[in-house]
């Protein structure tokens, strides 16, 4: 709260305003992310600092990706087949007021030493689980220690092929990326970092030296974006975004449409903004810096990608597709396969 309150005073805030949502949503910034704020209301603002619309958000979930009830243990989340996502930590430098996991900053689980075994036993025990991702809180705000020892534990595991860490460190508190910290990661290869950032500013040198250590390190990179109102909506910020990110040496991943989280409605865009968006990024940047935009469906059911659609139809045997410059184009098909792709392009249509 001592730190909020410093906030408060340093932009003039009127508390009466401001810690009504604290209660119920605590704040937390680090110094870093704080200095990038220009103005109030600008992009960096809206991301962190608590707005009585949080309070005032009748619609969403506590837990919109059924996350608790897809826990055979506690922090153990076992939503797809061959994978587990470890919640490994229940602390982050920031919180960023659009969290899916906005319910657990008044009530964290910590990992103690009991729940880790529970977990680690929970993993070992099934040899179909080949991939581990390790989120939070942020997994990399651990001790190094700590961290280091959940990793060897991990690769102690044989049928662990693959460890993924979702971590906002390298925008929110990159002095935290040491050589130190980069070189204990690369002893537990295969293993994979993916980034948060979601706004041009984030970009920062230091966010950049931060990235520059990870990948120095031999370990590949992918980053994640939330699409936020009022953040990141228009065509030019998300461009300028993902081609900065590919400047780092990070690979645009996915654009997130928002969690359906209590609390967050504020930040919610409309689906048609985010295929706008890849629409309009198609063909005037690299492939490369083009990412999945996916919706993560309630109720745990897994994220689904979302396309543009490019189809205008069939035409006899020629298969009539949209450019980027919004032009008809025809593609000739082999001969007799127009009959199933069109039942196929039919079942989509029919999709609701």
């Amino acid at each position: 709260m001592k730190a909020f309150e410093a906030f408060v005073r340093q932009w003039n805030l009127t508390p009466d305003d401001v810690f009504p949502v604290v209660d119920r949503f605590p704040f937390r910034i680090s110094e870093h992310f704080a200095g990038l704020i220009q103005f109030p209301g600008d992009a960096i603002w809206k991301q962190v600092v608590p707005d009585e619309r949080e309070l005032l958000d009748a619609g969403g979930w506590e837990d919109p990706l059924a996350e608790e009830g897809l826990s055979p243990v506690p922090n153990l989340v076992h939503r797809y087949p061959n994978r587990v996502l470890w919640l490994v930590s229940h602390e982050c430098p920031v919180h960023c007021r659009f969290c899916t996991r906005k319910r657990r900053w008044s009530d964290p689980i910590p990992l103690t030493e009991e729940l880790f075994q529970a977990g680690l036993q929970y993993i070992e025990s099934r040899s179909h689980i080949k991939d581990v991702l390790l989120s939070g809180g942020d997994p990399l705000f651990l001790p190094l220690s700590r961290l280091d020892a959940i990793l060897s534990a991990l690769r102690a595991i044989p049928h662990v092929e693959i460890i993924r860490i979702g971590t906002r460190i390298p925008c929110t508190l990159p002095r935290l990326v040491t050589h130190r910290l980069a070189k204990t990661l690369a002893r537990h290869h295969p293993l994979y970092v993916n980034v948060h950032f979601n706004h041009p500013r984030e970009l920062t040198k230091e966010a950049r030296e931060a990235c520059r250590r990870l990948a120095s390190a031999g370990i590949p990179l992918g980053s994640q974006t939330v699409l936020l109102r009022g953040v990141n909506d228009e065509l030019e910020t998300v461009k300028e975004l993902l081609e900065g990110l590919l400047t780092l040496r990070v690979r645009p991943y996915y654009l997130m449409q928002m969690d359906l989280t209590k609390g967050t409605g504020h930040f919610r865009t409309p689906i048609a903004t985010g295929l706008k968006l890849l629409a309009g990024l198609r063909n005037r940047i690299s492939g490369l810096a083009i990412p999945h935009f996916v919706i993560d469906l309630p109720g745990g059911h897994g994220k689904v990608p979302l396309i543009p659609q490019q189809v205008e139809g069939i035409e006899g045997e020629q298969l009539i597709l949209k450019s980027y410059r919004g032009q008809r184009v025809a593609y000739p098909l082999l001969e007799g396969e127009s009959g199933e792709l069109a039942g196929m392009l039919k079942a989509v249509q029919r999709s609701p």
